[in-house]
């Protein structure tokens, strides 16, 4: 069995506070795409928030981020003022994508946060593409490729895999496995229901976590990570963990029972990290109402920012639409 982490206090308080700004964003954002603030589609990731908060504490500066359209939080984790991703859900041109990408696409060239895609499996190839050119840079910085237990089911992720092995490039795959491909369950889609195995027809290294317990993320995080920095090549992680909300808001999610729900809940990863910080008296109760308020500040600074935030002009569909600077490899 692999060695834990003695992990501290200070773990353990940032983890409380980011997952619950988490958690408490999320919240909001159900609540004012029900009043009709903002449209398309809003994928929530309550229930998961310790697989990002596992994975940007397990990594280090430098190393990049790419992930699914399930995207609010990521950028957040990475330390983006969540007032920017709830003016790009309104569709403001102060948003983390001025406006044009809404909840499905997130980006922070500066957090090295290289986005949510909206194309299931899209970011798979694009992950691995990302860790090629900081292979062929010769750095030793890794990328965090994640993507749904559906978006396995892809073709392009066999086609990265087998590249991606034989290069060694430095990807890990992070299956953010909450057990249902919008409704349809692991089990009806497949008989490896051990979704760890899929890496070892490519024999690349894998295994499967907890991903309701951000203390497990971590230290599987930190595993794959010194793999790749080693030089070993691309390692697979099968972090399985539950989304309390249906697959995004117009889901009724009739395909699971109230039961399932209520067990995953009782395994909730913000509460076992709060168990922790009482048990171990790492904060008072002042101190804990204290972090509440100042994440309750931060949604409602959130709301304010975005709904006073102006649209973008007309003009701003003919920008960014190709690249207006000389390619980073030709200029080195």
């Amino acid at each position: 069995m692999a060695k834990q982490t003695k992990f501290t206090k200070d773990h353990y308080i940032k983890w409380y506070e980011s997952m619950l700004l988490m958690r408490k964003f999320e919240e909001k954002c159900g609540q004012l795409y029900i009043q009709q603030k903002f449209g398309g589609f809003c994928h929530l990731y309550i229930g998961q928030e310790a697989v990002v908060a596992g994975t940007v504490s397990g990594s280090k500066k430098g190393d990049k981020h790419i992930t699914a359209y399930r995207d609010h939080v990521h950028p957040i984790g990475l330390g983006m003022h969540p007032k920017y991703v709830m003016a790009e859900l309104y569709g403001k041109s102060t948003g983390c994508s001025k406006g044009k990408g809404g909840s499905m696409h997130m980006f922070s060239k500066e957090l090295n946060f290289m986005g949510g895609h909206g194309i299931v499996g899209a970011q798979i190839p694009m992950g691995a593409g990302i860790a090629f050119g900081d292979m062929y840079k010769g750095n030793d910085n890794v990328t965090f490729c994640s993507f749904g237990d559906g978006a396995a089911r892809q073709g392009a992720l066999h086609e990265t895999f087998n590249m991606a092995m034989v290069w060694k490039i430095p990807v890990v795959f992070i299956i953010e496995n909450n057990n249902y491909a919008m409704g349809t369950s692991v089990a009806r889609t497949t008989n490896v229901t051990d979704m760890s195995k899929i890496g070892d027809s490519y024999e690349m290294p894998s295994e499967s976590v907890d991903g309701m317990s951000v203390e497990g993320v971590h230290d599987a995080i930190k595993r794959a990570s010194d793999h790749c920095r080693k030089g070993g090549g691309p390692y697979l992680l099968d972090i399985r963990t539950y989304r309390y909300k249906g697959h995004s808001m117009s889901d009724p999610q009739k395909y699971r029972t109230k039961e399932e729900v209520s067990e995953w809940k009782s395994k909730d990863p913000l509460e076992k990290v709060l168990s922790v910080i009482q048990d171990e008296k790492y904060a008072t109760e002042k101190q804990l109402e204290e972090i509440k308020q100042r994440v309750k500040g931060l949604v409602e600074e959130s709301v304010t920012f975005a709904e006073e935030s102006p649209f973008p002009e007309a003009s701003e569909l003919y920008k960014d639409v190709y690249v207006e600077e000389n390619y980073p490899f030709v200029t080195d």
